[in-house]
């Protein structure tokens, strides 16, 4: 029987992230707006927690993860690999309308990206990474934190749809997703809560 609950928290604002841009591999710290968006996540997310530390925390191997991570209060176990974003390979700091300028009706989710991860690649990271992360649950809550892509790939899979489903959650700049369980079944108990900012 487990105690916790899977928290994933995407990185805060950068340039990129506010401009459009796909960022995976490259290092774009949070902006001004982002830390302080990070910063509020961890006030948000006090509400939806015990007050006991969680059981684990790890990051992405990226600065604007670690640094929301640390903003919002919480001190790291480990930095992950698997938490990175989906590599969009040559799309790499493209927006989706400078895409669609060569391949009509691109998306992440229903197109290749040349030179970087599948569907199936993003998968098994994930399915890798939440294993894991349920092995913990007896231990307290564990939490996540990544990027949106590859955050709305772990909703997905945490109850059991392909990894493209992850189209259908949102996940904005600083935005927690909640994974739980109801009785051994997977459940999402909150999506996309975000600090409410001017």
């Amino acid at each position: 029987m487990t105690s916790g609950r899977v928290f994933l928290l995407r990185h805060g604002e950068t340039e990129w992230s506010r401009t459009g841009k796909h960022t995976g591999r490259t290092d774009v710290p949070l902006t001004e707006r982002g830390r302080e968006l990070a910063a509020a996540a961890g006030r948000v997310v006090a509400t939806l927690r015990a007050d006991a530390p969680p059981a684990l925390v790890l990051t992405s191997p990226r600065s604007r993860a670690q640094d929301t991570a640390h903003l919002a209060g919480f001190r790291v176990d480990a930095v992950d690999e698997r938490l990175a974003e989906w590599d969009y390979g040559e799309y790499e700091g493209r927006t989706t309308p400078e895409i669609r300028e060569t391949v009509p009706g691109w998306t992440v989710w229903t197109h290749p990206h040349p030179g970087g991860e599948t569907p199936q690649d993003v998968t098994e990271r994930a399915d890798s990474l939440l294993a894991d992360a349920r092995a913990r649950l007896g231990a307290g809550d564990v939490v996540l934190v990544g990027h949106g892509h590859f955050s709305r790939v772990l909703v997905a899979r945490w109850i059991g749809l392909p990894a493209t489903d992850g189209v259908h959650f949102a996940m904005e700049a600083a935005g927690w997703a909640v994974l739980g369980e109801e009785r051994g079944v997977p459940r999402l108990d909150h999506v996309n809560l975000r600090p409410v900012t001017p």
